[in-house]
């Protein structure tokens, strides 16, 4: 059996460059996990997995590392077209029950929206599976309000990475990404 991942964090970044690879490359370097050999997986938080923050969970990271991410990737080469790489995560507060990530790619949407919206999409998954009831028509900001005062959700989070395309027509490229790790990160500063 494969091991459970111990702890997640969130980074994102950008990056521009006139091949649509190394604009790739340049955002994972901004988001600063280049050096790892990075895995799609879907969206589950175990049950008990902790969230850290980015500069704890990148201290563990090793070059060369097959690395688990759920990933939020969007490009452009057209000048101007705004693009946004979103994770969204939910947790339940009850810990031995797991959460959800959501990933979210869009285009002329702002950093707060795809935020909002990857969050959204997150507690939404999790709401359900908790048996929350709530209006799915209703606007976020409703929604997560019944979340909150369900007292199930212990928390809703996002991370965007937003930009706006080269004005010479350089691929541009944004990168949100969850990083698991198998390693409790105790005594790390």
């Amino acid at each position: 059996m494969f091991p459970i991942p111990q702890c997640v964090f969130l980074t994102r970044g950008v990056g521009v460059h006139r091949h649509r690879l190394t604009a790739f490359e340049y955002a994972l370097r901004d988001a600063d996990i280049e050096q790892q050999n990075l895995v799609a997986v879907s969206s589950i938080v175990p049950a008990g997995c902790e969230v850290v923050p980015v500069e704890r969970g990148v201290a563990t990271l090793q070059p060369g590392e097959i690395t688990f991410t759920v990933l939020a990737r969007a490009e452009t080469d057209e000048p101007g077209r705004r693009i946004t790489a979103s994770i969204g995560l939910a947790r339940p507060k009850e810990p031995t029950l797991y959460g959800y990530i959501s990933e979210h790619h869009g285009f002329g949407m702002t950093e707060r929206e795809s935020g909002d919206h990857a969050e959204d999409l997150a507690a939404t998954m999790l709401a359900s599976t908790l048996g929350i009831e709530f209006d799915p028509d209703a606007a976020w900001n409703e929604r997560k309000k019944v979340y909150e005062t369900s007292e199930l959700i212990v928390e809703s989070l996002s991370l965007t990475a937003a930009a706006e395309g080269a004005p010479n027509g350089d691929w541009t490229c944004a990168v949100a990404a969850a990083v698991f790790r198998f390693v409790k990160l105790d005594g790390l500063p």
